[in-house]
């Protein structure tokens, strides 16, 4: 059985270091959104695969050879021959915060097809988690929304990463509208402020949690980087403050967290329906201490917490306000 499956895109992030003198230095490094969860969910010990598409070139190779070394199945990932791994440049500005450029024309991340993936993946699964980048470009858009009809069916839990990066899209219009139409099958979702706001057309946070939980969406979370998390369900809500670290990167932190939040809901083998809110807040908690470790390091997958490091800075390191 697998734990989590996770669909979408693998890709390389070059992450911007200080060089010995001073000068601007990029190390290359596995990342991807969908691919860093597989990656930190692994880490904390559930049964991770992947599904998605890399090019036939050595970013590709390295890719596929980090994906294994933290023990996530590479059954689902796809060879293109054609199309070029896609790259991405962080840019890190102040506290650690952090924007991107993309080059893909294409990349072979959005050229996965249907009849690609090895659709035995879904039926063994118990979480299926994607993202909306998958869904900026074709084919890869219509294989995300076919394996979303096909997990709802076989009654998977869904989970979902809007993660919106405006680069990727045409305009904003396209945007919302296609992160929007995957909501009626999402159990899960976990979104940044700007991004509840982007869904819902609500600027009051009770109100836009209130129309994602009226989507049939079962847990909502909304990440604040230091101010922590809320967490959301149909029997209450609250905000949970985060660790007090010295952040020096920030990017994977939301995957981190989403990785170890996703970890938890597996680990109880309960359906989210089933978890009760105060086993929710545990588990958002346990989130916030991985995601804030994975800021104390730079880049996204080398920085992500084990079990022990999260367990740790749970004891010992003080909260925000």
């Amino acid at each position: 059985m697998i734990d989590i499956l996770s669909m979408g895109e693998v890709l390389i992030d070059f992450t911007p270091y200080s060089g010995a003198k001073g000068e601007d230095v990029f190390k290359q490094n596995a990342g991807g959104a969908p691919a860093n969860v597989a990656v930190q969910t692994a880490l904390l010990g559930a049964k991770s695969a992947f599904i998605g598409k890399v090019g036939n070139d050595n970013f590709g190779k390295f890719l596929k050879d980090t994906l294994e070394e933290y023990k996530v199945s590479t059954k689902g990932l796809v060879v293109d021959n054609e199309a070029l791994t896609t790259l991405a440049f962080v840019h890190l500005g102040k506290n650690g915060e952090r924007d991107f450029t993309f080059y893909r024309k294409p990349g072979a991340d959005t050229l996965l097809r249907y009849d690609e993936v090895d659709l035995s993946l879904v039926d063994e699964c118990r979480i299926f988690h994607f993202g909306s980048i998958s869904m900026t470009c074709e084919p890869s858009r219509s294989t995300t929304l076919s394996l979303l009809e096909l997990a709802k069916e076989k009654g998977k839990t869904i989970s979902y990463d809007p993660n919106y990066r405006p680069m990727l899209w045409e305009n904003v219009s396209k945007a919302k509208t296609a992160m929007k139409s995957v909501l009626p099958f999402v159990d899960i979702i976990k979104v940044s402020e700007d991004e509840l706001k982007m869904l819902t057309d609500c600027d009051q946070f009770l109100q836009g949690i209130a129309k994602l939980l009226g989507y049939g969406i079962k847990i909502a979370v909304v990440t604040q980087g230091a101010k922590g998390c809320i967490i959301a369900d149909n029997g209450g809500i609250e905000r949970l403050p985060t660790y007090s670290v010295k952040t020096v990167d920030t990017t994977g932190s939301g995957d981190s967290f989403f990785g170890a939040f996703l970890f938890k809901v597996a680990e109880s083998q309960k359906l989210p329906g089933e978890i009760n809110f105060s086993q929710l807040k545990e588990f958002a908690d346990f989130a916030n201490a991985s995601g804030a470790l994975c800021s104390t390091k730079y880049g996204a997958i080398p920085a992500m917490p084990s079990l022990e490091e999260i367990e740790d800075c749970m004891r010992n390191v003080s909260k925000l306000n």
